[in-house]
């Protein structure tokens, strides 16, 4: 189904029939995907008083209890509660769904040891492109990140003033293949995050970072439409669907 869009007064044509997901669903098995030294999430049929929420075990229905941690199992979207005292609620400070996004493809270097995204990498690919959303996959982009266990392993992050520059372009939504924009350990420093929510300035409230997303290389870089659908978890951070849509 072709639908006509319109922002900042222009307008835009997507067929809603032909959406592109780009999260990593939460599951139970061991090789979910998973980060932050936590176990798998866990999804069992609740049991009380002889009761089993489970049709293959008597029920009438299967009514599941489910365990997880949305900054480690999975695609999660979060706000500045997540490194705040007053813990922000995503749910409240998140009010708009639909953004044009930029897709953009770097390929970490090596500094220090580390792999790291640097402010010249975003500044080449994003050109001259001022979105309000921007979606970075990261080279190699292999199948693998949808079960990758990222403990331990010290994965690509964003240098400060590479999220500085991100915030200065007006990127209220970053969207990122990567467990976090931050490094692994790096004594709560949390300077990528920081930066991009103006943490020691005017706090950016309603901006977002996604986590954990795929975006798979049958998705070429450019210009989308995204739908980025949140849990209503009062939380920090909730599980998340972001969907993008080609412009027809």
């Amino acid at each position: 189904m072709k639908t006509t869009i319109t922002h900042n007064a222009n307008q835009y044509q997507i067929n809603l029939s032909k959406p592109l997901d780009i999260s990593i669903p939460i599951t139970s098995k061991k090789d979910n995907v998973n980060a932050w030294y936590v176990d798998a999430p866990k999804m069992e049929p609740h049991r009380e008083k002889g009761f089993v929420g489970s049709i293959p075990a008597g029920s009438s229905t299967n009514f599941y209890d489910i365990s997880f941690n949305p900054h480690a199992h999975g695609t999660h979207t979060e706000c500045v509660g997540h490194i705040s005292k007053e813990h922000q609620s995503v749910n409240q400070y998140l009010k708009q769904f639909f953004f044009l996004a930029e897709v953009i493809t770097v390929t970490p270097i090596e500094q220090k040891g580390d792999l790291v995204i640097t402010k010249d990498e975003l500044e080449n690919a994003v050109g001259s492109k001022t979105p309000t959303a921007l979606v970075i996959r990261t080279l190699p982009n292999t199948a693998s990140k949808l079960k990758r266990q990222y403990s331990h392993t010290n994965p690509p992050y964003i240098l400060e003033d590479a999220m500085v520059f991100i915030r200065e372009l007006g990127v209220e939504h970053l969207l990122i293949d990567l467990p976090s924009v931050d490094k692994e350990r790096d004594n709560g420093e949390l300077l990528a995050h920081k930066a991009f929510w103006n943490f020691n300035g005017e706090v950016r409230l309603g901006a977002t970072i996604t986590e954990f997303i795929f975006v798979p290389d049958t998705v070429i870089d450019g210009t989308y439409f995204l739908n980025l659908q949140v849990a209503p978890f009062e939380n920090d951070a909730s599980p998340s669907r972001p969907v993008l849509y080609k412009f027809e």
